[in-house]
């Protein structure tokens, strides 16, 4: 069921820029973080946030940057350039779609982003994985790495439980 609601150029524009990363890039300068909201007023999918390596909440920890950009009782549509490298010790940067539908918020607004979800689904081809969380638990590491691979041996350069660095 489609909502109506369609997705501003600005989403379009940054996932390109997620999606296709040039060698000349500086590290620093990559996004890694992009939130979307639904606009009522305009009936469309916009940018909240874009964050990029080097701003100050993806610094130290994208990941825990990551978890804090979930609010407790509203929606959100997120897109994550997630580094991660395997127990093979190969180094993956994947992208993560996340439709992010806390049981707290309305049921008007989780109804909403999910019939419109269609819309951005649309425009984000080639996303290697897509998810739909309720709960702050499903968000700690080691259950988001379950849904990346089941042999993730550390994420954003941060070692997982059971794995020195």
């Amino acid at each position: 069921m489609s909502s109506g609601v369609t997705v501003c150029e600005e989403v379009k524009t940054l996932f390109h820029k997620m999606k296709v990363v040039k060698n000349e890039d500086a590290e620093e300068d990559r996004i890694r973080l992009v939130t979307c909201v639904i606009d009522d007023v305009n009936g469309e999918i916009k940018v909240e946030k874009c964050l990029q390596q080097k701003c100050d909440e993806c610094k130290d920890d994208v990941f825990k940057c990551f978890q804090n950009l979930m609010p407790e009782d509203h929606c959100r549509y997120i897109l994550y350039d997630c580094h991660f490298e395997t127990e093979e010790c190969c180094k993956k940067e994947e992208l993560v779609f996340l439709l992010w539908a806390p049981d707290s918020a309305t049921i008007k607004e989780k109804m909403q982003y999910a019939s419109s979800k269609e819309a951005i689904d649309k425009v984000i081809k080639g996303v290697k994985h897509r998810l739909q969380l309720h709960d702050k638990a499903d968000i700690n590491k080691e259950e988001f790495a379950k849904n990346l691979t089941d042999k993730i041996k550390s994420l954003e350069g941060h070692a997982m439980r059971g794995h020195a660095h």
